[in-house]
């Protein structure tokens, strides 16, 4: 194993791939009185319980039978003993076993046993040592016969026996558990269990071509770097989405067609940096002429309370439970319903009190109340969030607290962080207020995002190329300015997406990476 190997994943390999762990079904099907029937642990030790009264029952009158026999060839051997002259007598005029049996069973009342133990008696129990022994042995019985049927006549005392015996099998056994015994649920190690957990980039091209990097690969760069080759495209192809998410985080991703697929985040095999990736239909059962138009990632913990929240390049928003998507089929479900001329450009989690802040190409945004929006179910269409300008689209919406700042990035590389109180909360359905200036220089704005001014941003272009830097790099201005360079980009290339990462724990590398050192 590596030195940087994960010790839970190698656990739970071990766990999965040998006996160091073993799951056992208990089959509570028993047969009881000759019928077979289900039992519950309660009824089973009551079974047991039973069955040992029953052995204990039968093992007492066994013994009690057997020391009674004995005692009454005892009882025969000491009457011979204290008339042993006359016995003798008998045996001697005796012509044939029989008739002397027959005479000592008559004279002294024995029985044929008794008689026929007299008959094999050995000339030494004759001595008075011997006839102590018969003596004792005798009176033990006696006390053993009343003993046993004192148990017979007490249950209790049945009890009592069942206890001193399975105490002194325990005693005699019992030693520390070597191994871990867990009653209950029985642990399921899934695919997941088997991969270490670590922060990931998903990366969907235009062209639909997928992969995961690790977050690893890209160090963090003062604003205004021209970046790092970050996956490779074909010319007429260029990264669309880039989400940062974990292994073991959900994926959830929605189409032009609204509906939606899942994937788990190892579920998408990993490429080097400039890989293209893999086409997504290997990976999804996608309908004829349907497309991945955005994904996002869904953690276990967002399950219960929060919601999705839709928006779609017309404007149209809608809230719907994330516990409607908790069973997904591989053929994918239907998420909302699109007008013909609209197509979905984000969803996002949110809950009831959350405000939604919703940016347009040509720099304009509106806030609102996320509840202002009903709780819809997955075939509704949705609501009005914003009315859209002429020739107006929109690029980005989510979610925004008043501690937070607006960030957004226009085409052509400029960006500007805004304190998020300079965006008041309004209605939904209105034009929206002017969040940046745009002009032939910065280009349309591309993208729009809520941040807290300590995370880093990953931003890409239509050609591949990848810069990460922190956003306390880029200037905080007002709402109506055009912003600071965060990325140089070639003539031709244009910012497409852009999303936030943890920040770098590497320290920068450089400050500013220069174009052909001049």
């Amino acid at each position: 194993m590596r030195r940087d190997a994960s010790a839970s994943v190698i656990l739970n390999n071990l766990f999965k791939m040998t006996s160091l762990q073993t799951n056992f079904g208990f089959n509570m099907l028993a047969i009881e009185d000759g019928v077979p029937k289900i039992l519950s642990v309660r009824q089973i030790l009551d079974a047991y319980i039973k069955h040992q009264k029953e052995v204990v029952e039968r093992r007492t009158r066994f013994d009690k039978e057997k020391a009674e026999a004995r005692a009454h060839i005892l009882e025969g051997l000491l009457v011979a003993l204290d008339h042993i002259d006359e016995v003798i007598r008998v045996i001697r005029n005796s012509e044939t076993d029989a008739q002397a049996q027959a005479e000592l069973m008559s004279r002294f009342k024995l029985s044929e046993r008794q008689s026929q133990a007299i008959l094999d008696m050995r000339l030494r129990r004759l001595t008075g040592l011997e006839r102590d022994k018969i003596q004792s042995e005798y009176n033990d019985l006696i006390a053993l016969i009343a003993d046993l049927a004192d148990i017979l006549a007490k249950p209790e005392r049945i009890l009592m026996i069942i206890r001193e015996e399975l105490d002194d099998i325990k005693r005699k056994y019992a030693d520390k558990r070597r191994t871990e015994l867990m009653v209950g649920e029985i642990l399921s190690l899934e695919d997941e269990d088997l991969i270490e957990e670590t922060d990931v980039l998903i990366t969907l091209s235009n062209k639909g071509y997928i992969k995961r990097l690790s977050q690893d690969e890209f160090t963090a760069q003062k604003r205004g770097g021209r970046g790092v080759q970050g996956t490779g495209v074909k010319e007429d192809d260029f990264v669309r989405e880039l989400v940062s998410t974990s292994t073991h985080d959900q994926l959830l991703f929605f189409t032009n067609k609204g509906r939606v697929y899942r994937l788990k985040g190892y579920e998408i095999p990993e490429y080097g940096r400039t890989a293209k990736g893999l086409p997504i239909v290997n990976l999804l059962k996608l309908e004829e002429e349907e497309s991945i138009q955005t994904m996002i990632t869904v953690k276990a913990s967002d399950v219960e309370d929060a919601h999705l929240f839709f928006t779609t390049r017309q404007g149209v928003v809608k809230r719907t439970d994330v516990a409607a998507f908790s069973n997904i089929r591989q053929n994918g479900l239907r998420a909302l319903n699109l007008k013909d001329d609209d197509e979905l450009i984000n969803v996002f989690l949110t809950n009831e009190d959350s405000d939604v802040i919703i940016g347009t190409k040509l720099g304009y945004s509106v806030r609102f109340k996320s509840g202002s929006v009903r709780n819809m179910g997955r075939f509704a269409t949705g609501v009005r969030g914003l009315k859209l300008r002429e020739g107006d689209i929109v690029v980005g919406a989510t979610t925004v607290t008043n501690d937070q700042e607006v960030l957004i990035i226009t085409e052509k590389g400029y960006g500007k962080r805004t304190l998020a109180s300079d965006y008041p909360t309004k209605g939904r359905g209105g034009k929206g207020i002017k969040t940046a200036n745009i002009t032939e220089k910065n280009g349309a704005m591309a993208g729009l995002l809520t941040v807290s001014g300590q995370e880093d941003i990953m931003v890409i272009t239509d050609t591949g190329v990848i810069i990460r830097t922190n956003v306390s790099n880029i200037s905080q201005t007002g709402r109506s300015t055009q912003g600071v360079k965060v990325m140089r980009l070639d003539p031709t290339a244009k910012i497409v997406t852009f999303t936030l990462v943890d920040v770098a724990e590497t320290e920068d590398l450089q400050a500013i990476i220069e174009d052909d050192k001049a």
